[in-house]
């Protein structure tokens, strides 16, 4: 977008406040609740979700059978949930659809397809064919979110994945929809993602990622946790990383649970928290259990009993320690600059 075109989208803007437009702001304030907590559930998952449902075969798990799972889980969790993340394929419409997504809860959408492009060591994210961030904004989500696998240390990868972002970031601008960008650090060294040699990595990777994404034009950083709790269980040292990582991002951010379990989660979404996180995206830590249940009765058990009380649990976390995400855009109130008498004539 042009600057003189974004600079007519900036209605709230002026004094110590970070500019923001009128149509992110709607968003993101539908993102949070009343305490400015992001308290969101992703439920975007297709890959893993298969996998997870028929480990012998995947591809044999049927559309409804992925429907099915993704309309229970948001019918369970959405009621304690700020926001949820649905993808298109499989969940966005079809939630909203069935009256499952209550109309005063966030709505977040992908953009990209399941999966990477080019091999292990150099991943290349794909945007799903036929799906953009003008659908996305049409079928009236309150953001958009990108997945992007991101190795800040290649940086022939790193920065045609920069370059996707950006040219996302100018089409949210454009469409004025709050965008929020989720980097995924992977392993190139021997031993994989479990070995030792990644986890001493991973610090400095999440870190570095959080400031070279949030130095573009984008909303909300979804981070990684800076650490692997597996290697390093010393609260002081996580919480010095994950205050590094704060310092690293200039936007509000949030923790994603990265299929670890949830009692693990609870306590990294505690630390980052405290650190100045403003919320989280949970996923497979909160509902991982219920895709090896067979009885779809028995699995809707499971999320009203199980994972719908972990979603509280850990929005008491998030709002006994967190940090409003306005207060990160320097509306420590959350209330902005005052718009102008005339706004409506250059939006």
């Amino acid at each position: 977008m042009k600057s003189e075109q974004l600079q007519k989208s900036l209605i709230c803007h002026g004094g110590d406040v970070m500019d923001i437009s009128i149509g992110k702001l709607r968003g993101l304030q539908q993102l949070a609740d009343s305490r400015g907590m992001m308290v969101m559930c992703a439920i975007d998952h297709r890959g893993a979700l298969k996998r997870a449902l028929n480990a012998e075969d995947p591809d044999a798990v049927s559309y409804q059978d992925m429907v099915d799972f993704k309309l229970d889980l948001c019918q369970a969790t959405a009621p304690f949930a700020s926001a949820i993340l649905l993808d298109p394929e499989y969940g966005a419409a079809q939630a909203i659809a069935a009256g499952l997504l209550p109309g005063h809860k966030g709505l977040l959408v992908s953009l990209e397809k399941t999966g990477y492009t080019g091999d292990g060591t150099a991943r290349i994210t794909e945007l799903l064919p036929g799906w953009s961030v003008k659908k996305v904004k049409k079928m009236g989500a309150s953001a958009v979110k990108l997945l992007i696998y991101f190795r800040p240390d290649l940086k022939d990868v790193a920065t045609k994945q920069l370059d996707l972002v950006a040219r996302l970031a100018d089409q949210c601008l454009e469409e004025d929809i709050a965008f929020l960008v989720e980097p995924v650090s992977y392993p190139v060294e021997k031993g994989g993602a479990s070995s030792k040699t990644f986890a001493e990595k991973k610090p400095g990777l999440v870190i570095e990622t959080a400031r070279q994404i949030t130095a573009l034009p984008v909303d909300v950083l979804k981070a990684e946790f800076p650490a692997d709790i597996k290697f390093e269980q010393d609260e002081e040292k996580l919480l010095g990383l994950c205050r590094e990582l704060d310092r690293a991002s200039r936007l509000p951010w949030v923790l994603l649970s990265a299929g670890v379990d949830f009692d693990s989660f609870k306590k990294q979404v505690e630390i980052a928290c405290k650190a100045g996180a403003s919320g989280f995206l949970a996923g497979r830590a909160l509902w991982q259990e219920g895709a090896q249940i067979r009885s779809r009765e028995e699995r809707m058990k499971f999320f009203r009993n199980t994972a719908a009380p972990r979603l509280e649990e850990l929005a008491e976390v998030a709002g006994s320690h967190g940090q409003p995400w306005y207060s990160r855009l320097g509306a420590g109130n959350g209330k902005f600059a005052p718009v102008a008498e005339d706004w409506y004539l250059s939006y």
